[in-house]
């Protein structure tokens, strides 16, 4: 097991004394997505049960993932949960996590996997840079300091673990010779995965611990996932994920080129909306 002073940062290193309590609750919303985030990377462990499970005979990626991915992503799970403690006091984080992660163990599974390793290295990169964008996006709309600070540490893990899921697709795609249909494909799909079922889970589990009152109200949580959303949206730096999306496909320079600009307009239209 990684050793807790290996990390590249230490949960330690965030000064909580410097949170602004004002300034984190005057945006409710963005503390919605903080604490949805926080489930996520809460359940890491698990996911990486099964991509060690996965990648079974392969020492290297194996490692990779048992000794510093996974506990980098729980780190990130501790971070923000701890965020959510300092910015909803009375939010009974504990309670909601174990009801989120019961319904997502459900469906986080070997079984949706990619049954090509290399094409599930590739859904990987598509994961990490949804991260990425996701804490360059919180850290360019927050004005909160310690919440700045913690995205900025955040945000530079996962743009690493995406290098590091992308050195492993080309080493395996170097064998498997997938092509870039079955890569666009599975790239496809996992950002079908990502925007329809493992954010909605865990904003909704948020939002029934948060607004129990209307949690039974559909078009309450359907107008309080619009507003979260639309925080992303509005920050999103598109040009980075379109650029972080396109590079598994090892597209021609020209060709790669030419598709920056209507692929980052559509991404800025399209991507959690």
């Amino acid at each position: 097991m990684q050793d807790a002073y290996s990390l590249p940062w230490k949960l330690e290193d965030i000064d909580f004394t410097r949170f602004d309590a004002e300034k984190a609750r005057a945006d409710e919303d963005l503390i919605y997505l903080i604490c949805a985030s926080s489930f996520i990377e809460s359940g890491s462990d698990l996911y990486t049960k099964n991509l060690v499970e996965h990648y079974q005979g392969d020492e290297a990626v194996q490692t990779w993932l048992r000794d510093h991915w996974e506990h980098e992503e729980l780190q990130h799970g501790r971070a923000l949960a701890t965020y959510v403690r300092h910015a909803w006091p009375d939010f009974d984080w504990d309670s909601a996590f174990a009801d989120f992660f019961a319904e997502y163990g459900a469906v986080c599974t070997s079984e949706e996997l990619e049954s090509r390793r290399g094409l599930e290295l590739a859904a990987r990169c598509v994961v990490e840079t949804g991260t990425a964008s996701l804490y360059r996006a919180i850290h360019t709309q927050t004005e909160e300091p310690v919440l700045k600070q913690l995205t900025e540490y955040i945000k530079s893990d996962e743009v690493r673990h995406y290098s590091h899921f992308y050195k492993y697709f080309r080493e395996y795609e170097a064998r498997e010779r997938n092509g870039r249909w079955r890569v666009m494909r599975a790239l496809y799909r996992r950002l079908m995965e990502i925007r329809n079922e493992d954010g909605d889970i865990a904003l909704r589990h948020v939002f029934a611990y948060r607004r129990p009152e209307v949690n039974d109200d559909p078009a309450a949580f359907k107008a309080a996932s619009e507003r979260v959303y639309g925080l992303v949206r509005k920050h999103l730096p598109a040009e980075m994920t379109v650029k972080m999306l396109l590079k598994p496909l090892n597209l021609p320079p020209r060709l790669n080129a030419s598709l920056q600009t209507p692929l980052t307009r559509l991404t800025e239209r399209f991507v959690l909306h």
